[in-house]
């Protein structure tokens, strides 16, 4: 088994751990670039808590992100996820691969993670939407989650979601010169883009306290969001650039 997809499987088991109440069930996927032209990406139906490297797919980035700009029938979309595996005995990718691709490759991630984390989900559910996170509430968030968010509406899950996502990171990139370290889908749940299989595991640990915090803040009158000036000195201090690379020296 590759160093890669070893590290695929335990980011998948650490993001389903029931306990971080970040994805049960089916729910979520991983997926992580090889270099060569292929990703390994969850396979549909299976448990991030209970993944084998065996339930992974490896599937050609490059046909990914062309069938994008097709249209496509259920069942055509269905046919091209057994067909775009480099090896038939894969399990039949998820519905998300598309979705992934493209954040690997607009994205500039190397790492993707996906979840419908309980606590983000109580907000993106709700009539606000993704709208309280698009201004800060305290410094960690902007290290760890970066200084602005991508944000995506409800689209139905696969191809027409991903083309969704194709428009953001396009949008994001043109506005910020570079990908987001985070996703979010109104109604789903957030997208993690890293570096690395830690980098993920630290953006959605850190968004699901972010949630978390926004949560328990209508007791006291709601969030006190700090300025743009602020948010901003934060994203630029050299003592802050220094501690992102240390945060990413551990593990899961």
């Amino acid at each position: 088994m590759s160093e890669i997809l070893k590290e695929l499987t335990t980011l998948s088991h650490d993001l389903g751990r029931e306990d971080r109440k970040l994805a049960i069930l089916g729910e979520g996927n991983t997926s992580a670039d090889l270099g060569d032209g292929t990703f390994w990406v969850k396979g549909s139906g299976s448990s991030l808590g209970t993944m084998k490297p065996e339930q992974f797919a490896r599937v050609h980035k490059r046909e990914v992100l062309d069938f994008v700009e097709r249209e496509a029938s259920e069942q055509e979309v269905q046919d091209f996820l057994q067909a775009c595996r480099v090896e038939p005995s894969m399990p039949h990718p998820s519905v998300e691969t598309f979705l992934h691709a493209l954040c690997l490759e607009l994205g500039g991630a190397k790492w993707v993670g996906h979840t419908h984390t309980e606590s983000m989900l109580s907000i993106l559910a709700s009539k606000a939407g993704a709208e309280p996170f698009l201004r800060h509430i305290y410094p960690d968030v902007i290290v760890v989650c970066g200084r602005h968010v991508a944000v995506v509406p409800y689209v139905d899950p696969g191809l027409e979601l991903a083309r969704a996502v194709r428009g953001e990171l396009i949008r994001f990139r043109e506005a910020h010169g570079k990908g987001p370290k985070l996703l979010l889908m109104v109604n789903h749940g957030p997208v993690a883009l890293g570096q690395s299989a830690r980098e993920v595991f630290n953006i959605l640990l850190m968004a699901d306290k972010w949630a978390r915090a926004l949560n328990g803040m209508g007791t006291w009158g709601g969030p006190q969001y700090m300025s743009e000036a602020d948010a901003d000195r934060i994203d630029k201090r050299l003592d802050e650039a220094f501690r992102r690379r240390q945060i990413l020296g551990g593990k899961p």
